[in-house]
């Protein structure tokens, strides 16, 4: 079988369509993978929630599939909005990476090596909340850029620290000396983090099968738990949002939190059950926050 994958540019995209072009071609496919540059790329300065958000690293690699461009999407899921087009499905998760976030400083001591009123680098607005949740005096500010150009600016002293994705550095084999990891159920992490979505045509019955192969059970219940949290509420990048699902020994933990911008508001809540619920635990878990006051807290961040 001859599949076209499509990707983003960046050297951490490239590494994640490699790593999906490689499990294809030992099945015996015949692999191409082709860089399509996204509105997300082209508007590298810009903070997302200005300009469409996630959708911005996703549209143009959607529009391939669709005019069969390309037959397969490689996607950080994290990027990826609840909603897809009509005609497209996400038809596999592999193995996921490590979904937690790291708090990269220029000297080893973690939070406690930062003065007060350190610059800490991030766009994310849930990573926004939880950095002024755990320290008020510091000053979350913003950073655009694949996570090269994150670090040389936190290297030449834009910035003190930085908050980024523990699996982006493990997959491009980034080891920085003075490196935190914060763990899930304190700094929880963005839906679907360390997970890649594999993208395809519905209609295409035969490269779907095909796809399949490269499905993980515990990566799609993961997913499916994080992406029906997130679809119940109806959040996107403009909200202080997060959730993580953890599958272990058959049971399947969901932990989802919204915030306020400035951290001063922190709602959780958790549920666990079966893989086979997966969808159903993560609405729930967001019906126990919006029944907590999270609209409110969505609602005005949306502002």
């Amino acid at each position: 079988m001859k599949l076209r994958i499509g990707t983003r540019g960046s050297r951490l995209a490239l590494v994640q369509a490699e790593e999906v072009a490689a499990a294809l071609r030992a099945d015996g496919a015949s692999v191409e993978v082709e860089v399509i540059k996204t509105s997300g790329d082209r508007l590298a300065q810009v903070a997302l929630a200005d300009f469409g958000g996630k959708a911005l690293f996703v549209k143009e690699i959607e529009e391939a599939l669709l005019t069969r461009r390309v037959d397969v999407g490689v996607h950080s899921l994290k990027d990826m909005p609840t909603a897809l087009p009509a005609g497209l499905l996400l038809a596999a998760f592999p193995r996921r990476e490590d979904p937690r976030d790291v708090l990269l400083t220029r000297s080893a001591g973690g939070w406690d090596s930062l003065p007060a009123g350190a610059r800490v680098g991030t766009s994310s607005l849930r990573r926004r909340a939880m950095v002024l949740a755990r320290r008020a005096d510091l000053r979350a500010e913003p950073i655009r850029g694949n996570v090269e150009t994150r670090l040389e600016k936190l290297h030449d002293g834009a910035y003190d620290a930085l908050i980024i994705a523990a699996a982006g550095l493990k997959r491009l084999g980034i080891h920085p000396p003075a490196a935190t990891i914060l763990e899930v159920d304190e700094f929880v992490p963005a839906v679907g983090q360390g997970i890649l979505a594999v993208e395809a045509r519905e209609a295409d019955r035969e490269v779907l099968e095909f796809l399949h192969r490269l499905d993980d059970t515990r990566g799609r219940s993961e997913a499916l738990a994080e992406r029906a949290f997130l679809a119940r509420l109806g959040a996107d990048c403009h909200t202080p949002v997060a959730a993580h699902a953890r599958l272990d020994r058959g049971q399947l933990r969901v932990i989802g939190l919204v915030a306020s911008v400035d951290g001063q508001t922190m709602l959780r809540a958790a549920a666990i059950g079966s893989a086979a619920a997966a969808a159903t635990l993560g609405t729930a878990v967001a019906d126990d926050l919006l029944a907590k006051g999270a609209k409110a807290l969505l609602d005005a961040s949306g502002k």
